[in-house]
């Protein structure tokens, strides 16, 4: 009837859509691709997830060869957030650390760690025992975290490039401390934390020195190009391989004449009736079954010894003049090659607070008294001692004693 509207147009109004697009239905088709678009599918997130986990398996070794701590770290879980979700996880003053890729991937990522755990870390790394954590987060614990993690994730870009099949290297990361309380939108701090991006949340645990969750932030475009190459690289090995052809069925052949009849091995000692049965299975008239194939030994059978050519070994005689001759001679390839010398006029050992007090006209007292003779080293290695002298303007160390 005029004027009355359909079935379909009803519910095409109280779903909030134009009754003109009910028909169709193209609206929610393109909805749908557009959403698809801004957020990873349950295998996209599956694949980022092993991807960071092989990378962060290899950043806990190497963080174990720098703090000499037992380092765990679980299994991430993926997830989409805004910059909301990450100043809820981490109210405090922490640390961000941006890592780009300079090779292999196009894109960059950012790790956020708790100010609490770097102070721990680079408390660690200075040989301290982790618990100087008092005072404010200062340029030496960036500066030392930042060659943690240019190590860390180092490691990590090699599982990469073994996992992905090409070369990838980063950039030196850059550490950052920030109070996210005083952003209110994360494009001041990267573009890409201004919408949606990718989410890698990591339980760290060292010893019972750090118990707490690390973040890798992805942006979106990244973690589809990671995905990609990802399973690009793996695509090969999860391919099933070929039903292999039926094997042809032998043609019949005509029994062999007495003359062609070829003659049986001999048989060993110990190997009779195998002639019959092996293993108590009956021989189904296969050639050979049972006795072994020419050349091969069967289990029970003995070598005939008797067969074997057994001989006393040859040695050249040691003569001791002839060894060092050749070690003179060979002593003469090494000769060009260049060693770093080094003259150590004295040590000494400072606390950190007062190296940092450092400044010009800062005297520091080394434990050589005046007049003492000074060590000669060579690639390290404390050789000789000497005392200083001056050739025209240049010092110089005239050797006074050979250490043996």
């Amino acid at each position: 009837m005029d004027g009355m509207l359909s079935q379909d147009e009803i519910n095409a109004l109280l779903s909030g859509m134009d009754p003109g697009d009910s028909a169709g239905g193209a609206a929610p088709a393109d909805t749908a691709a557009a959403s698809s678009e801004d957020t990873l599918s349950d295998v996209e997130k599956d694949a980022v997830g092993e991807v960071a986990n092989i990378s962060m398996g290899s950043s806990a070794t190497t963080l174990y060869s720098l703090v000499n701590r037992k380092v765990n770290i679980t299994t991430p879980v993926v997830s989409m957030v805004n910059w909301q979700g990450v100043t809820d996880d981490y109210e405090k003053p922490c640390v961000f650390i941006q890592i780009h890729y300079t090779a292999g991937l196009d894109g960059s990522n950012i790790l956020v760690l708790r100010e609490h755990d770097v102070k721990v870390i680079t408390d660690l790394m200075m040989g301290g025992d982790g618990t100087n954590t008092e005072g404010e987060l200062g340029e030496l614990h960036l500066s030392a975290i930042s060659e943690a993690m240019n190590q860390m994730m180092g490691a990590a870009a090699t599982s990469l490039s073994t996992m992905l099949g090409t070369m990838i290297d980063i950039s030196p990361p850059d550490a950052t401390l920030l109070d996210l309380t005083e952003y209110q939108n994360g494009e001041d701090i990267s573009p890409f934390l201004g919408g949606t991006f990718v989410k890698v949340a990591f339980t760290m645990q060292i010893e019972d020195l750090v118990d707490s969750t690390i973040m890798q932030l992805y942006p979106l475009e990244f973690a589809k190009r990671l995905v990609k190459t990802f399973m690009d690289s793996t695509a090969p090995a999860e391919e099933e391989a070929p039903a292999p052809a039926p094997a042809p069925s032998p043609a019949p052949q005509a029994a062999p004449t007495p003359q062609q009849q070829p003659q049986q091995p001999q048989m060993q000692p110990g190997m009779g009736g195998m002639d019959q049965s092996m293993n108590g299975m009956p021989n189904m008239g296969m050639p050979n079954m049972g006795m072994g194939m020419p050349g091969m030994m069967m289990p029970g059978m003995m070598p005939n010894m008797q067969q074997m050519n057994v001989q006393p070994a040859q040695f050249q005689s040691f003569n001791p003049e002839y060894a060092a001759m050749q070690a003179n001679e060979n002593i003469g390839l090494i000769m060009d090659v260049p060693l770093n010398v080094t003259v150590e006029l004295g040590r000494t050992s400072k606390s950190i607070s007062e190296i940092l007090d450092f400044a010009p006209g800062t005297i520091i007292e080394l434990d050589k008294i005046a007049g003492e003779p000074i060590d000669v080293l060579v690639n390290g290695k404390f050789v000789a001692k000497g005392e200083v002298v001056v050739i025209e303007e240049s010092f110089a160390v005239r050797i006074t004693e050979i250490i043996k």
